[in-house]
């Protein structure tokens, strides 16, 4: 996979172009429409901190002690609508990938060739 938890990200198309975060979760293969133990592997989205926000309206639940009201939050975005930041130059860019002599796998930035890690 070529992005991460925790790596810097930025929105490359729709509402929210143009915004930067931090990765919080990748979520894979989600189980949209498909039988239970079947995951979708096109279906991989991600949580990025401050973008993609919505607000949930949560109402009481019987005695349970949750929070009520309306809730802001990050909704999930296709992997395809972020390009991971190049930690080296800055700037948004697709990742290349190559072995190390102990046969670990790299990720490499395709603009100034820095690796990512």
């Amino acid at each position: 996979m070529h992005i991460k938890t925790g790596d810097t990200v930025e929105v490359v198309s729709g509402e929210n172009k143009g915004d930067r975060g931090e990765v919080k979760r990748v979520l894979r293969g989600r189980l949209a429409g498909r039988q239970q133990g079947q995951p979708n592997p096109d279906d991989v989205r991600v949580i990025v901190a401050g973008v993609n926000l919505i607000i949930k309206h949560q109402r009481r639940t019987g005695n349970v002690r949750t929070q009520t009201g309306r809730i802001e939050r990050e909704a999930p975005i296709h992997i395809s609508n972020v390009m991971l930041v190049c930690p080296g130059c800055g700037k948004p860019t697709r990742v290349g990938h190559e072995f190390a002599e102990d046969g670990k796998k790299l990720r490499r930035c395709k603009k100034c060739g820095a690796t990512i890690e």
